[in-house]
């Protein structure tokens, strides 16, 4: 039933997202996480261990980070499925808190909207909410690029990923998944102080994005085919060609994707935190003049390639169920 309920939390999370109201109830999955993780770096890393120490540590705060909430998960789910008869859609409704669909295409929405309507400044403070980058250091192209970018890499780590992991192994599936990833983003940066500390969590990440990172690339690939103006053949060239390039083992497939759809050259020189970063470019020779126009037509690309998504599983849904 794993995969029903990813379908199911699918259409959910769709039609819903994360209620504002909610979160300012309770919180989010990601925030308790990162408290969790929070603590175990101020207790577990300590400046003063020497690296393999720090290493270490660093395993069993992985470990901790990811089985203890798997762990409450599973609990939850096998007691919904014993108790109510509702069981199934409880489970998937509580699944869509690991899903950003809505929420991924609002805040990309939302810097192309203050590209129009604002100027440079007010597209800077938009998109410094969905990236990590020196916003201050982006002219309006860089703007509009660094959007893009972000949308095709949440829309791996942030959509496909969890919802893969959610049909692998049901809610717990899910949450380790989700748990994981939120430890590699607060923990797993080549910093003095989480080069060894973070160093489990940023390869544990790297292994469990391999999947949905080429499976993202291949529905925006096949969106492509479906989009007006849009260049499969471009975007599966860029993959082939410029995925691999990329100084992260997962999010070049997305983005070269994304970028050969769109005609565009993504990625390359960035700075994050001060510190320059010479990544390699997505969709090589295509234009670096991004425009608000642009995150539209990628935001079209996301829309349809997300469709495709609910619709695999939908069908996978189907296979089970019949079989």
């Amino acid at each position: 039933m794993s995969i029903l309920i990813a379908f199911l939390s699918l259409i959910i999370e769709f039609a819903l997202g994360y209620p504002a109201w909610l979160f300012g109830a309770i919180g989010h999955p990601v925030t308790w996480f990162g408290s969790l993780i929070s603590f175990l770096d101020r207790r577990l890393n300590r400046a003063t261990d020497p690296d393999d120490q720090r290493r270490s540590s660093g395993v069993v705060a992985l470990l901790i980070i990811v089985l203890v909430p798997a762990a409450v998960a599973f609990a939850v789910e096998t007691a919904l499925w014993q108790v109510l008869p509702a069981g199934l859609l409880i489970t998937a409704l509580l699944a869509t808190s690991l899903l950003s669909q809505k929420s991924l295409a609002e805040h990309v929405e939302a810097v192309a909207d203050a590209l129009d309507t604002g100027g440079l400044a007010i597209g800077r403070a938009a998109v410094s909410r969905i990236v990590g980058r020196d916003p201050e250091k982006l002219d309006r192209a860089g703007v509009a690029r660094a959007a893009i970018e972000s949308l095709a890499e949440n829309f791996s780590d942030g959509i496909v990923a969890p919802v893969f992991w959610i049909g692998v192994g049901g809610l717990a599936g899910g949450v380790a998944y989700k748990a994981a990833n939120t430890a590699d983003s607060m923990i797993g940066h080549r910093t003095p102080r989480h080069e060894a500390f973070g160093w489990a969590a940023a390869r544990f990440d790297d292994l469990i994005n391999l999947p949905a990172s080429r499976l993202t690339a291949l529905l925006i690939v096949l969106a492509a085919f479906l989009v007006k103006g849009a260049d499969a053949k471009g975007a599966w060239r860029a993959v082939r060609r410029d995925a691999k390039k990329h100084r992260s083992p997962n999010a070049g497939w997305p983005e070269a994707a994304m970028a050969g759809a769109l005609g565009l050259a993504l990625a390359g020189p960035r700075s994050y935190g001060g510190v320059a970063v010479d990544d390699a470019f997505m969709g090589e020779g295509g234009r670096r003049e991004a425009e608000s126009t642009d995150i539209r037509r990628a935001l079209k690309l996301y829309e349809v390639a997300d469709f495709l998504l609910i619709g695999l599983f939908g069908i996978i849904s189907a296979i089970v169920i019949v079989a």
